[in-house]
């Protein structure tokens, strides 16, 4: 019990020989000011936009080539001009997936990893064999990013699959 409470005394003294009082001399505002300086930890939580030197998908505009799922199934769209993600430097995400087309924000807040908005999108019903709703639906899920050979790799959660698309014009 002795050593608990030598600890916590020891603690107590150690904040109180750190902490500074109030510099009295200086106005209420310039203090109160001082002390809404924003750290980098206190914001760590806060998703960034993403910016072209930091993450290499700003302004980029890519077009599905395939999704692998996890348990070897591939599918691969009809037309690849019709599903296609839009990567703005400004946070904006456009998506058209065949028929449909979304838009939202996303951010890459570490290295490779990405983070979707919920999407605004259209509701169209598109023809048969479509990957439109498979598409929109998995952006919930989109986690990670890798570029390789000029590809673009977009992975899901959980092991859910990989997109592979290619640049867009």
């Amino acid at each position: 019990m002795q050593s608990k409470l030598t600890v916590l005394l020891s603690l107590a003294l150690l904040s109180g020989a750190c902490a500074k009082p109030a510099d009295r001399s200086a106005p209420a505002d310039t203090v109160a000011a001082a002390q809404r300086i924003d750290t980098p930890k206190a914001r760590a939580d806060t998703p960034t936009v993403a910016t072209p030197t930091a993450t290499g998908l700003a302004g980029t505009k890519w077009k599905l080539v395939k999704f692998m799922g996890m348990n070897d199934s591939t599918k691969v769209p009809k037309d690849l001009e019709k599903y296609t993600i839009a990567f703005g430097a400004d946070g904006k995400v456009a998506v058209q997936a065949d028929c449909n087309r979304a838009s939202g924000t996303w951010s890459s807040p570490e290295p490779s990893t990405l983070k979707f908005s919920q999407l605004a999108t259209t509701m169209a019903m598109c023809p048969p064999g479509s990957l439109s709703n498979k598409f929109l639906g998995d952006f919930q899920y989109m986690r990670s990013w890798i570029q390789r050979n000029g590809h673009l790799y977009i992975s899901l959660m959980a092991d859910g699959g990989i997109y592979e698309l290619e640049p867009a014009p």
